[in-house]
């Protein structure tokens, strides 16, 4: 295993936790979304703002010439991120409480989707290990994108429907 591998698991592995640790948190203290709902928005402008960035050192590695991967292997990784959000888009619900507030349900098979997810990837990742590292970074953050894209949207999207009545 090479020092990005690492890095990049060592990041999945943070996020992870953090995730688990927000989510236990927020389900014991069962406090209402504010804002409007907007906060769910953060992590699709920030994944935006990480993997372009991301995406423009792929391109200018030194002694590394930069190609986008093939366009089916795009596709593959487009569907799966949308597949991968709309099951964790499912799996999230909101309630309009008597004090006129929205709260997130809470889901008790939430961390066995996030576990699922994280092994399909990372199960893909050991066959798709032939590809050029390059390639398979940039189709890792199409497909991470996305998955966050879908689930966030919808999630702000049936925010909105709970909220309007």
């Amino acid at each position: 295993m090479n020092s990005s591998s690492a890095i990049s698991y060592g990041f999945i592995i943070v996020i992870v936790l953090l995730v688990f640790l927000i989510r236990s948190r927020r389900s014991a203290k069962s406090r209402p979304i504010r804002r409007n709902g907007y906060g769910m928005l953060v992590p699709v402008v920030i994944l935006l703002i990480a993997f372009s960035l991301s995406a423009f050192s792929l391109a200018n590695v030194p002694d590394h010439p930069f190609h986008l991967p093939a366009v089916w292997e795009i596709l593959c990784a487009c569907l799966l991120g949308v597949v991968l959000g709309f099951v964790m888009l499912y799996h999230t619900g909101y309630e309009k409480r008597e004090d006129g507030l929205v709260y997130s349900t809470p889901n008790k098979n939430f961390k066995y989707v996030l576990l699922a997810i994280i092994v399909i990837r990372l199960g893909l990742s050991e066959y798709l290990k032939s590809l050029d590292y390059t390639e398979f970074t940039l189709l890792t953050m199409i497909m991470a994108f996305l998955y966050v894209g879908v689930w966030r949207i919808g999630s702000f999207l049936k925010y909105r429907r709970v909220l309007a009545g």
